[in-house]
């Protein structure tokens, strides 16, 4: 406990009717309590004992709340790079629940099946069954089921041929009829079909089942959508971003990919391939102009299709008004994802072709490096 201040009483000079002590010739202190505003603001003596002991405890205070801030940073920053997430940018809540397996440090290669129709069955014995699908009324007949699974089982038979792989098969909830997405439909084929890839077994954890090498990307509502956001899953799914792209569709649809998709990405043409599968039985002069009038041509006059006729067909494809997590879970991409050049910009040069200009993580050949 501090002296008490030195002022805290003081000595009244000797007057009349104060008394004189016996025979001493002492003055008779009388106490003079102060207001607590003045004893505060009142020199006090301390020593230079409690001095330094009071400086003492207020540095090592200081320091362990130095230490714990710092530490808590350091923390959070290993989640960062466990999780690849923007810690600030995505909630606790989200990234804690978050435990990646070991063997995925060594995946590089993104595999890319796009959406077309929504299987609803359950055995894989429907699997070419048009009733089992909820099919557009043009996508009835000519084949089309069939290449759809085509296409399923080319990218798991690629993933399979390729440890490094990850199989990323892409399409949100589009149509009303059906509450399931493009994509879990047709992982839950590929899965009943005993298609998907898995981790060696020297690799991966003693699981049961085994872990497998393929995911769902489930927001997409366009083509654009599928490339974009299957490389945004990738990264939200292993915490790191592919060096190579593969995409596995329609043949009609390979130049809207490889020219326009991927140049609106600024996605390298090295280390991007398109495997192309067409329906048999379709009128395949028919199908390219309709792939022609309907996909490449909008595209080439609107790069990220958020103007128009491909904005209209992208709300027509969200009847649920869903949308996807990649500003936090792929922060890098948010200016990318919000990118959409219009007449509003063209007094600075954009219209809506503009390519996006802003950094990207596959910028350098660095960020292609395996861990």
């Amino acid at each position: 406990m501090l002296p008490l201040p030195a002022s805290f009483s003081r000595t009244h000079p000797r007057r009349p009717g104060y008394g004189i002590g016996l025979g001493t010739g002492l003055t008779v202190r009388k106490a003079h309590y102060r207001s607590t505003r003045d004893v505060l603001l009142s020199r006090a003596r301390v020593t230079n004992l409690g001095f330094f002991l009071l400086a003492g405890f207020a540095a090592l205070s200081f320091l362990l709340n130095v230490f714990h801030y710092f530490a808590d940073d350091r923390r959070l920053n290993g989640d960062l790079n466990l999780h690849g997430l923007n810690v600030n940018a995505a909630p606790r809540g989200i990234w804690e629940t978050l435990a990646r397996d070991r063997t995925l440090r060594e995946i590089d290669h993104l595999i890319m099946v796009p959406g077309h129709a929504i299987w609803t069955g359950r055995r894989v014995e429907e699997r070419m069954d048009e009733d089992a699908w909820v099919l557009e009324s043009y996508q009835r007949g000519g084949g089309r089921v069939a290449a759809f699974f085509k296409h399923i089982a080319g990218g798991a038979q690629m993933a399979a041929e390729d440890e490094h792989s990850l199989l990323v098969f892409s399409g949100g909830q589009t149509r009303p009829s059906s509450t399931t997405t493009e994509a879990e439909s047709y992982l839950r084929l590929a899965a009943v079909s005993g298609l998907l890839p898995s981790f060696p077994k020297s690799q991966s954890k003693s699981t049961s089942p085994p872990l497998v090498r393929a995911t769902t990307e489930d927001y997409a509502l366009d083509s654009f959508q599928n490339l974009l956001f299957s490389i945004a899953r990738f990264h939200e799914y292993t915490g790191r971003w592919p060096s190579k792209i593969t995409v596995v569709g329609y043949e009609m649809k390979r130049r809207r990919f490889t020219d326009l998709h991927r140049a609106a990405l600024r996605w390298p043409a090295d280390r991007f391939e398109y495997a192309g599968i067409d329906a048999e039985g379709e009128d395949a002069s028919a199908a390219r102009q309709g792939e022609l009038q309907n996909g490449y041509l909008p595209y080439t006059e609107d790069t990220y299709g958020c103007h128009g006729i491909l904005l209209a067909k992208r709300r027509a494809c969200n009847p649920f008004l869903r949308h996807h997590p990649y500003y936090s879970s792929a922060p890098e991409l948010a200016a990318l994802l919000n990118w959409c050049p219009g007449p509003s910009d063209q007094e600075h040069g954009q219209d809506q072709t503009a390519v996006f200009p802003g950094p990207l993580p596959w910028d350098s050949d660095g960020a292609f490096g395996r861990e």
